[in-house]
This record gives structure tokens, C-alpha cells and sequence, in this order.
């Protein structure tokens, strides 16, 4: 009977506030979306991350004859500084994961690789290549002591970290992280706003039916029950738009676009979405009931 009367009273206050509730449900939906895919861009950047920062090298370029650095004032980098430049980052290890040397010929054969169809290929000869050891660091943020340990040092001309040519671009996706969270929280504040309304428009329509229920022993949890529930029903819909939405975005904007089109790189899979589907119910379910919980405690007067 009494799961009967909640039921009953439910469906009045939707029915009565049909149009905001339906406002409630888009703003929350939207607001979740937007959170979602703030979670999801920061598990991409995540996944990115870590896969360039694996593959990041630190590259010690050696001396050639004509290098204008000040470590190279004695020309060509000999024999002997490089076995010695060799040998002091064998003893850099465990921090030095994997060293590999790149002579003039290899250095030369990459570029006409790379740059094969470009007429910059037809003018470069292997002697003005320089030779480098790539060293791939087993933490990729520990630059530092490598290049305090090499630059400046006679026969290195440079020391060059990829790792910065790539933080420009983890910059952007955190900004789009962020940028998406703010929005996320502007849109959760409306949808807050209009359930506080709506949960305060349905408890003065039934201001009546409730001190009914007052007067005959009804207790506060079970005459505000309704009014929780009608929120985390709002909400769970909302969610579950939410999930349409990001699942959506992740089959047309990963799946069908960035994925073929940037091979070069790692995507998230659905994994990230489904870890990610609870946290937009439970914000989405139990943000609504608690906001209407504490708004039921203020504005309900029987």
C-alpha cells in the first residue's frame, strides 16, 4: 500500500511539472555529458602521454667539423670522447633504460627516408649528419641529469629532450580538460537551480495532501520520499541521455574519425566509457536526490 501510495504521488508531481521536470532532465543530461567527456579527454591525454613518453628519447648529438657550439671548438668529436661519452652513460643506469649509437650513415639514411619526397633530400650528404646516441630514459621526466651530466660537454654539440617538443601539445588537451569541466560545472549549477525550483514548486502543489499526511502520524522521511525520488528519477534519466550522448561522441568522433585518420597515435577504447558511465549516475542520481533532500528541509513547511 504504501509503495502503491509513493508511486501514486510520483506520478502526480511529474505530471504537474511536466515542463520542468523535462527542463531538469536536458540540463542535467547536458551538464553530465560534459563531464563525461571532461573524464574522458583527460583519460585520452592520459593514454597519449603515456604512450609518447615511452617512446620520448633524449639525443646526444656529437661534434662535427664545422659546429659552431662551444664544445665542439676542437672540431670533429674523436674516437676517444666517444667511447668515454658511451661509457659514462652505461653508468647512468638503471635511470639510462636503453642507449643506442646512430652513425653519420644511419643519421643520413633516415633523413632521405623521412624527407624522401622533398628536394632539401637531394642536397644533404652523410658527412654533414652529425652521430648521436639516443638514450630512452626509464622516467622521461629525469631529463635534467642527463643534460647536466652532457651538455656543454667536448664532442657533444647538443642535448635535446623530444619530451618538449611534445608538451605543447599535452598543454592543449589539458586546457580542453579543463575548459570542458568549467562548462560541465556552469550546467551542473543550472540543473541544481531548476531542481531546487521544481522540488519547490511540487511540495506548495501538494501543501495539502502533505499536512494531510502529517496529521495522521505520517513520518518526515515518508512524506518527503516522493519528492527524493521524483529528483533521482530526473537524474538517472539524465544519466542516461548523458551515456547516449559520450557514447555517441567516442563511436563518431574517435571510432569513425580520429582513429583512421591519426594512426601514429593510441585512442581510448570503450573501456573508458564504461568506467566512466557510473560516475555519471551517481553524480547524476545522487547530486539530484541530495539537492532535493536538503531543498525539501527548507522549503517544505507542513
Amino acid at each position: 500500500m504504501r509503495a502503491t501510495f509513493v508511486t501514486h504521488e510520483i506520478g502526480i508531481g511529474l505530471r504537474r511539472n511536466l515542463t520542468m521536470t523535462v527542463a531538469v532532465i536536458i540540463t542535467v543530461a547536458v551538464s553530465l555529458a560534459l563531464f563525461g567527456l571532461a573524464l574522458l579527454v583527460g583519460k585520452q591525454a592520459g593514454a597519449m602521454k603515456d604512450y609518447w613518453y615511452d617512446k620520448v628519447e633524449v639525443s646526444l648529438f656529437l661534434c662535427l667539423k664545422d659546429s659552431e657550439a662551444a664544445s665542439c671548438s676542437q672540431g670533429t668529436v674523436t674516437d676517444a670522447q666517444r667511447k668515454q661519452i658511451r661509457a659514462d652513460l652505461d653508468k647512468l643506469q638503471p635511470l639510462v633504460k636503453q642507449i643506442y649509437y646512430e652513425s653519420k650513415t644511419e643519421a643520413y639514411d633516415r633523413f632521405k627516408q623521412q624527407f624522401k619526397d622533398s628536394a632539401i633530400a637531394d642536397n644533404i650528404t652523410p658527412e654533414q649528419m652529425p652521430e648521436s646516441f639516443r638514450v630512452k630514459l626509464a622516467d622521461p621526466t629525469r631529463y635534467d641529469v642527463i643534460a647536466s651530466a652532457f651538455g656543454g660537454r667536448p664532442g657533444v654539440e647538443q642535448v635535446q629532450d623530444q619530451r618538449r617538443v611534445l608538451e605543447p601539445f599535452f598543454r592543449v588537451l589539458r586546457v580542453v580538460s579543463v575548459g570542458a569541466m568549467i562548462m560541465a560545472g556552469i550546467m551542473a549549477i543550472a540543473a541544481l537551480l531548476l531542481i531546487i525550483n521544481t522540488i519547490r514548486v511540487a511540495a506548495f502543489s501538494r501543501r495539502r495532501e502533505t499536512g494531510i499526511m502529517r496529521l495522521v502520524g505520517a513520518s518526515n522521511f515518508y512524506i518527503q520520499l516522493p519528492f527524493l525520488l521524483e529528483g533521482a528519477i530526473a537524474g538517472a534519466i539524465g544519466a542516461v541521455l548523458a551515456t547516449g550522448l559520450v557514447s555517441a561522441a567516442k563511436f563518431a568522433g574517435v571510432d569513425r574519425y580520429l582513429e583512421p585518420n591519426f594512426r601514429f597515435t593510441p585512442f581510448i577504447g570503450w573501456d573508458a566509457v564504461l568506467s566512466t558511465v557510473p560516475w555519471l549516475f551517481a553524480f547524476g542520481v545522487g547530486v539530484s536526490a541530495l539537492v532535493s533532500a536538503v531543498t525539501l528541509r527548507r522549503f517544505l513547511r507542513v
